[in-house]
């Protein structure tokens, strides 16, 4: 069992009337170390005798946050070793933009060191009613130090952020121009200072570009609204925004693009090295029909994590292709997103259609435009199911008026493909009945997609069907006794015909 523990307790957001009973108490009985001396309570608690050390000299000591935050957990568990029992007090919560409290989460265990951390209310309890929002409807929180040092990368313009600790007009500086990257000059912002400080609390409405002409300090927060299409760059109207779709990337990759490119570096992961686009084909297939069950079971949990999990195999082939010169995430990101404009003329252009079916026209029309001169049917991908490559070609065929006019024709095609699959049937020619067969089930494939249904979804649903009465056999036969492979046929097709006869009840 650790000997040695280490106290880490939040002072709240400034307000004495804020900081918990129990937080006093630990605060009188041992050793107390401060991150930073500079918060409301601390004149509160020289006061009341409580001896206090401050750590604030180590941000004169290193050039890193990463560095100033590593050696400051370092001192701790140093002084833990030494006293037996230290206290680590915050401003604010200890479970809100405390890095030392994350490291000292992670190393204190491996140090047989006792970790036990004690809340208390943040400021953000009291920002969020001064500034009338709910974090549930979606909020990124980062200090001043992280966002420009990285976290903008992660940056979503279509989510509220709130940015804590802008404690000078320098820092105060930096941010502006960083958010200027993603959000107009005008963009209205909050400044909030001493949040949860009563008596001290201000709030103040400015556009961007005037942030670093205000007074800011260690207890200064900024929020930075959600930008909406209301919301538009100086120079810039409505319309020319909307034909500008991805100017403002809500929902950048860069994350998910720096774990491809380390789990593919020189200290990843031995399995990811090892895999090249052909080895991949099968993942990006599976993935696709795992999308599929997603969709199909209605479940949009499921279909969030499927979608995550198709995504990383585009990732993973883009950092594959960057590594060997051929092309990266952002020529895709660039290339689909040119192509979509292009190919929708009547949304960014001043095409006018009346439906869908001349959209699909149009959108053949341009593909037959770019580039070297294809069959119609080049874009059809070989390795698709059977039936959906089938009325895949078939629709590409009638986009030039290869088509039967109505699916009636179609059907007297199946009657006459038919009739040819049981002439090579009574001749015993098996590699003539397999080529009437295919005949047979492209005209069934032609008939679904003239009657307006999917083959592909159609057969796949037969498929289920199958499956669950087939399941269902299998459960009464047990619940008797029995099993299915010791019955006979027709004892086999009366528990069928029980099971269709409870699904028809139901």
């Amino acid at each position: 069992m650790p000997s040695n523990a280490i106290y880490v307790l939040g002072l709240g957001p400034g307000d004495i009337l804020d900081l918990p009973a129990r937080n006093l108490s630990l605060l009188r009985s041992y050793p107390v170390y401060l991150r930073t001396e500079r918060h409301p309570v601390v004149e509160y608690l020289k006061r009341e005798g409580i001896s206090l050390h401050p750590l604030d000299h180590f941000y004169e000591e290193y050039e890193t946050f990463e560095e100033l935050y590593q050696a400051m957990t370092r001192f701790l568990i140093d002084r833990c070793r030494q006293e037996g029992v230290v206290v680590f007090a915050v401003p604010g919560s200890p479970l809100v933009g405390e890095t030392v409290v994350r490291l000292l989460r992670e190393s204190a265990p491996q140090k047989n060191i006792k970790l036990e951390i004690f809340p208390a209310p943040s400021f953000l309890e009291s920002l969020y009613p001064l500034l009338g929002i709910d974090p549930a409807e979606g909020l990124l929180i980062a200090d001043s130090f992280s966002f420009c040092g990285g976290f903008d990368q992660g940056l979503l313009p279509g989510t509220g952020l709130i940015i804590m600790q802008l404690y000078s007009p320098a820092l105060a500086s930096e941010v502006k121009l960083t958010l200027m990257e993603s959000y107009p000059d005008d963009h209205q912002v909050v400044l909030v200072r001493a949040a949860g400080v009563r008596g001290s609390e201000k709030v103040l409405t400015i556009p961007l570009y005037e942030l670093d002409r205000q007074e800011t300090d260690h207890l200064t927060s900024l929020y930075v609204p959600p930008l909406t299409g209301g919301a538009v760059p100086e120079g810039l109207t409505e319309g020319e925004v909307q034909k500008e779709p991805g100017q403002f990337a809500q929902y950048p990759l860069d994350p998910l693009v720096e774990v491809m490119d380390s789990l593919l570096g020189p200290e990843g992961c031995p399995w990811d090295r090892k895999q090249t686009h052909q080895s991949l084909k099968k993942y990006l297939i599976e993935e696709s029909y795992e999308v599929l069950d997603a969709i199909d079971e209605g479940n949009m949990h499921k279909l969030c994590e499927e979608l995550g999990d198709l995504l990383l195999q585009i990732i993973f082939h883009a950092a594959l292709a960057e590594r060997s010169g051929k092309f990266t995430i952002s020529d895709v990101i660039a290339g689909i997103t040119e192509k979509m404009i292009r190919r929708h003329p009547h949304v960014f252009g001043d095409t006018r259609v009346n439906s869908a079916a001349e959209v699909l026209k149009n959108w053949e029309s341009i593909k037959q435009e770019e580039g070297e001169p294809k069959s119609m049917l080049a874009g059809v991908p070989r390795y698709l199911p059977a039936l959906q490559r089938a009325q895949k070609v078939q629709g590409k065929a009638a986009l030039v008026g290869f088509d039967w006019p109505e699916a009636e024709g179609a059907a007297l095609k199946v009657e006459e493909e038919w009739k040819e699959v049981k002439e090579a049937w009574e001749k015993g020619d098996k590699q003539a009945l397999q080529g009437e067969l295919g005949d047979f089930l492209f005209a069934a494939v032609n008939t679904c997609r003239l009657l307006g249904i999917d083959a592909e979804e159609t057969l796949r649903q037969a498929v289920d069907k199958f499956s669950q009465r087939f399941c269902a056999m299998e459960k009464k036969a047990a619940e008797r006794g029995l099993r299915l492979k010791d019955l006979s046929l027709a004892e086999l097709d009366g528990i069928w015909d029980e099971v269709k006869a409870s699904e028809e009840k139901i």
